[in-house]
């Protein structure tokens, strides 16, 4: 009854802020989400543990193993054209209220970690492995892991590679690549130069940015 009560009290302030119409529209994308989160978890039941979560169009969960694991929290929301891939053994935890947003990749072979209330941008890419180009036979996995914690916030254009921990309470800034530690209460930045050269000189010039 609880939870009713806060469904009609929410819609309501929605309305009046969003217009009634338009509310309408959003909590049917809702709810065609959450069907296809069922969708999944009925392809894959003996894979995936789960409550209430919602994909919107085009998102995807792929599992080419018996021995894979996916536990997905309640109210988790994936938005358009993410992509989970779940293969060999590996387990992939995320939390509840857990927001991912659109063209987001997720392959998982080992173990990726994502803490309750951590927001992902679009076009973000967490790897646990990566290839050895130096072992082109059936042994050309790197395999690591990946544990990212609550309340993290991941910028647009991220890649978190194998091997790499994010405290709670990160803010990983846009178009960062993050290898190893990032300790909780961290704002994590990528440093970068730029460099402009102009077409009638043949000499550069560097501007430092910081992204």
């Amino acid at each position: 009854m609880n939870i009713l009560t806060k469904i009609i009290k929410n819609t309501t302030a929605e309305s009046r802020k969003r217009g009634v119409y338009y509310t309408l529209l959003m909590n049917l994308s809702y709810l065609i989400g959450i069907s296809r989160g069922y969708i999944f978890k009925l392809i894959y039941f003996k894979n995936i543990s789960s409550t209430v979560f919602s994909m919107q169009a085009n998102s995807r969960i792929e599992i080419f193993n018996k021995n894979a694991k996916v536990s997905i929290g309640k109210f988790v929301f994936v938005r358009k054209n993410a992509s989970f891939r779940i293969d060999f053994e590996g387990e992939l935890n995320i939390g509840e209220k857990v927001f991912i947003n659109d063209n987001c990749n997720i392959n998982c072979v080992s173990k990726i970690t994502i803490g309750r209330n951590t927001k992902i941008a679009p076009n973000v890419c967490i790897n646990d492995h990566d290839h050895n180009y130096k072992e082109p036979g059936n042994n050309h996995l790197k395999i690591g892991e990946v544990t990212i914690g609550e309340n993290v916030w991941i910028g647009s254009n991220v890649v978190i590679l194998r091997n790499t921990t994010i405290g709670d309470n990160c803010v990983i800034a846009a178009g960062s690549i993050v290898n190893g530690n990032v300790p909780t209460n961290t704002l994590f930045i990528n440093k970068r130069e730029n460099q402009m050269q102009n077409f009638k000189s043949a000499s550069a010039k560097t501007i430092k940015t910081a992204n």
